[in-house]
């Protein structure tokens, strides 16, 4: 792309002659050149949204993002080590076109499973991560999801590190069954050990952040962010309406209304998330060593 268009001019220009031209070829204009936000439709330059930390310039929506996106605008360039890379079930449930539908995900998205984990620094504080990704399964938590972010948690504990969890999910894994449930406490037993032994743990809700994520880790941090717009919650909207025989504001389980109800501390803009959670990291810092001077 960087040697068909050297200038977002160059772009525009070419994209007005195409656009009235009786004879167009649409190769002349690669397919990422532009963006429609899901949520206002409106038509944004691909090359302005990486600017802009894939963020609607016209509403403020923030687009969904990879896990690999996530840790280069969180992580000091050059400081990720993935942990557990490769791991991925090795004996897959008996559920109809279950295997097939990893393997294409595999293939499409680069990724084993729905989430990264790994060490890094941010601003230079060393911290341990775990950043789900919904292009893979809808970021569901099947076992190696909860296997991989436990083990994270344990890494932090051992090596005495805040650990920093970006949520983004629609649940517990239905193909995997009670493997993918079990994951649900495993995960909040590993967080409760990291908690004894005096350490941060900031999740950070994207989304969506529902199901069985919503009721285990993602909830259970001392400090918990959010983006704008997010959906946080664990059934849906209709379930709980047709359960309680009410009518539900439109804000509903929407991240503004979590935070209102006192569920969640802050929302953060995309833009403002690594200075943020570098504040809160510093401010640990110096509050730990204050003690330990005590």
């Amino acid at each position: 792309m960087e040697q068909l268009f050297k200038t977002r001019k160059d772009r525009l220009n070419l994209f007005k002659s195409r656009k009235n031209s009786v004879h167009r070829d649409p190769i002349d204009i690669p397919e990422n050149l532009f963006h429609s936000c899901p949520n206002c439709k409106q038509t944004n330059l691909f090359e302005d949204l990486m600017h802009a930390y894939y963020v609607c310039p016209h509403c403020g929506y923030p687009i969904k993002i990879t896990a690999h996106e996530r840790i280069r605008q969180i992580v000091d360039e050059g400081s990720f080590q993935e942990l557990d890379k490769g791991m991925q079930l090795k004996e897959i449930p008996d559920f109809p076109g279950y295997e097939d539908k990893l393997e294409r995900l595999q293939k499409k998205t680069g990724l084993k499973e729905a989430v990264v984990t790994g060490t890094g620094s941010i601003f230079g504080q060393k911290v341990v991560l775990g950043i789900m990704d919904s292009n893979f399964f809808m970021g569901s938590m099947g076992s190696i999801v909860g296997e991989k972010i436990t083990r994270a948690i344990e890494y932090a504990t051992m090596h005495k590190s805040p650990l920093i969890l970006f949520t983004t999910s629609g649940g517990a894994r239905m193909q995997e069954g009670i493997s993918s449930l079990v994951q649900m406490a495993k995960t909040s037993a590993a967080l409760k050990k990291h908690s004894d032994a005096g350490l941060l743990y900031i999740s950070y809700l994207t989304h969506p952040t529902t199901g069985g994520v919503s009721a285990s880790f993602a909830m259970l941090g001392d400090i918990i962010l959010s983006e704008p717009n997010c959906l946080i919650g664990f059934a849906g909207k209709r379930v709980i309406a047709s359960t309680v025989k009410e009518e539900l504001p439109d804000d509903f389980q929407k991240a503004e209304f979590v935070l209102e109800k006192g569920f969640i501390d802050k929302i953060v803009e995309r833009k403002d998330a690594k200075e943020t959670l570098y504040k809160i990291l510093k401010m640990h810092e110096r509050s730990a060593y204050a003690g330990k001077g005590k």
